[in-house]
């Protein structure tokens, strides 16, 4: 569609709107109408696009002595005062014909008559200056073979690798994330990098590979999740504790709670501890603001801890006048310092009310 309305996509810029003829055998038209209704494009490039893509629905017609003409001749109808600039075969199952032996997609001599014979002679005949895109299907093959080799996944004979001038694979990593990898392979010209992009509001959108983990990536995925849990569970216990009224400072949750829930040694904690507090995820309640809710004076640097929306315990009652229901009273504990995340100095929080996050990336 970037290509039709003549936009760059993903860092692929057409020299000017293309005209793309999309022969398609695979997807009945009501599903295919679906699909292009949900691909999140702006107004502008759909109507930029809209004279120069065609699309068919599945076709039940193979690139053979009888279909090529009919496919020819679809070509300049859909396109009759300029030649088609480029030809999509999607995918090259459906339509294949290997030829008076009857060779299958395996046979590389039934491809390659199907490539020489079918394809290319296609092409001439509608505009021997056309690109011809071919869609394919791949096989199985494991996480570490395709990043070792992605083009050892095309299905079928390995003489269509020989034969064409560049080959794209988009795969995925990682199962439990969403970004994909762009492997290009070229034939001539210098090579170009893979790229990784992701679905965002249903636009493919390009990622910036420096912001990817290179080493040992599946790994280091589980380490952020686990110490994502343990962030979790600190500020759970924070809160959770301020309402039954005790409230801890570093050194004193540290040893209270560990090996609780998982989060591992004394050590550990008070560091995932120092690291709420960087993010602003934690802060504290120090000197007058800490006498004031009934807290004894403490003396450590940073205070008591807080969390945001904690509530304390204060040990007495309260009695609801309409139900004469009674529940514990819980009074606000807010912040009074936070730590600097540039000099990890303790400073003082300008708005006791606002609870103000750290701008940092999650991972």
């Amino acid at each position: 569609v970037h290509m039709a309305a003549g936009v760059p996509f993903l860092g692929f810029t057409p020299p000017r709107p293309l005209r793309v003829f999309y022969l398609q055998a695979e997807i009945q038209y009501h599903y295919l109408r679906e699909r292009m209704q949900q691909i999140g494009l702006p107004p502008e490039v759909m109507a930029a696009a809209r004279e120069n893509l065609v699309v068919t629905p599945k076709l039940k017609l193979l690139l053979d002595e009888g279909g090529s003409p009919l496919v020819a001749q679809a070509i300049q109808q859909a396109f009759p005062a300029e030649p088609v600039d480029i030809l999509c075969i999607d995918p090259i199952r459906n339509l294949f014909d290997g030829g008076p032996d009857g060779g299958g997609e395996n046979d590389n001599a039934a491809m390659m008559f199907f490539l020489k014979d079918r394809v290319e002679v296609l092409r001439d005949h509608v505009n021997p200056d056309c690109g011809i895109i071919l869609i394919h299907h791949t096989k199985k093959l494991s996480k570490h073979q395709v990043k070792e080799d992605p083009f050892l996944a095309l299905s079928g004979a390995s003489a269509l690798r020989g034969f064409y001038t560049s080959g794209l694979i988009l795969h995925r990593p990682d199962e439990d994330a969403s970004e994909r990898k762009l492997e290009i392979e070229l034939r001539n010209g210098p090579a170009l990098p893979t790229k990784l992009i992701d679905k965002v509001r249903g636009q493919w959108v390009e990622i910036n590979p420096m912001n990817e983990r290179l080493v040992r990536a599946e790994v280091g995925a589980k380490h952020d999740a686990e110490r994502m849990r343990k962030h979790d569970v600190i500020l759970g216990l924070l809160y959770e504790e301020a309402r039954r009224g005790k409230l801890y400072t570093f050194a004193q949750f540290s040893e209270a709670f560990e090996n609780t829930g998982g989060l591992g040694g004394r050590t550990i904690v008070h560091d995932r501890l120092s690291v709420l507090a960087t993010k602003g995820k934690v802060k504290f309640i120090r000197g007058p603001a800490a006498t004031r809710i009934g807290l004894a004076a403490e003396r450590s640097k940073y205070g008591y801890l807080c969390v945001e929306g904690m509530l304390l315990g204060t040990g007495g009652e309260t009695v609801d006048p309409d139900t004469g229901e009674v529940t514990p009273e819980l009074i606000p504990a807010l912040p009074s310092h936070y730590k600097c995340p540039q000099t990890g100095a303790v400073l003082p929080v300008e708005n006791p009310s606002v609870w103000v996050y750290q701008e940092e990336d999650e991972a």
